[in-house]
């Protein structure tokens, strides 16, 4: 499969108003794609757009406010979507939400919003726009997962349930759709520096004590700018990677996990233990790399944080 051709198509991005999403579309727009943003935060979204249309004013650019937690409205968004692109180039599912506590510690109505929008509307969206893409020569599909679809450590049921879900969904498209010359990435994202930990829902059976030691602690280990995260992510998607790892802390629990596959659990509390108690090792977990060719990742302004409704 030839080389992804990132100018003069459509690209869709999903959770596009901050962190990732946001990075993604700085980084598709100077690779010459126009752009339809989706997410829920219209105040960050309208500034993505401006800043989006300030520096690149040749740029197509629509975008849409909408909760994926919303079946409805995320189909009547994706099919005004297809009416008025009916071929799409690139589709990136990213937007995610996250859950805080124990499965004994959320309510089955909290875990199922994570599933809706974590998974559900990854599913619901490209069953809609798989058309646009199909439609168009040289498509591709990226599906974001997380480190937690590589792993699933204690507190974390809902999530890594729905990312798990992401990448099996992800892998039985990829070989579904080779024939339609469709390349597909699931994408695992390790610690990015975003709000994810911030912004988290808080299990109803969780104390704010419980969470706040545990958010404080999960959080020293976000390290990786979202620009670099967003250019590791492309690079992937150019050369037609099948999956994609962000950054070492990514990378080495997914080794873990095929060496262990039952007994993971207790070495990785271990490391993660030692690493959010080490700044050193913390700032050397993740290298930047970047090959020769590829264009110097962006920061635009300090919105790189993202919100609860997109994290990776």
């Amino acid at each position: 499969m030839r080389s992804f051709d990132f100018t003069s198509g459509t690209a869709v991005v999903t959770g596009a108003a901050s962190g990732i999403g946001e990075a993604l579309a700085h980084g598709l727009a100077r690779r010459g794609s126009d752009l339809v943003l989706l997410d829920r935060d219209a105040d960050r979204l309208a500034a993505v757009v401006a800043a989006i249309r300030a520096a690149h004013p040749d740029r197509q650019l629509t975008s849409y406010l909408v909760d994926l937690a919303d079946a409805t409205a995320t189909a009547r968004v994706a099919e005004e979507i297809r009416q008025r692109h009916p071929a799409i180039r690139l589709l990136v599912n990213n937007a995610g939400v996250a859950l805080g506590g124990r499965f004994d510690q959320v309510t089955l109505d909290e875990f199922t919003w994570v599933i809706e929008i974590n998974f559900r509307a990854v599913v619901q969206l490209t069953h809609a726009l798989l058309p646009a893409l199909k439609a168009e020569p040289g498509a591709h599909l990226v599906n974001v997962s997380s480190l937690f679809g590589l792993i699933a450590p204690a507190g974390q049921a809902a999530y890594a349930a729905s990312k798990f879900a992401v990448r099996g969904f992800t892998e039985a498209l990829r070989h579904e759709l080779v024939d339609d010359g469709i390349g597909v990435t699931s994408v695992h994202p390790g610690g990015i520096r975003t709000r994810i930990a911030q912004s988290a829902r808080i299990g109803s059976g969780v104390s704010a004590a419980e969470y706040e030691a545990g958010r404080k602690e999960f959080e020293k280990l976000l390290s990786m700018d979202p620009a670099k995260a967003a250019e590791i992510i492309l690079r992937g998607v150019r050369r037609r990677r099948g999956r994609v790892l962000v950054g070492w802390s990514a990378k080495l629990p997914d080794l873990l996990a095929r060496v262990a596959p039952a007994s993971y659990g207790r070495v990785l509390a271990l490391g993660l233990a030692r690493a959010a108690a080490d700044p050193a090792r913390r700032a050397t977990a993740v290298p930047a790399q970047r090959p020769p060719g590829d264009p110097e990742p962006a920061r635009p302004g300090d919105r790189s944080a993202e919100r609860a409704g997109d994290p990776a």
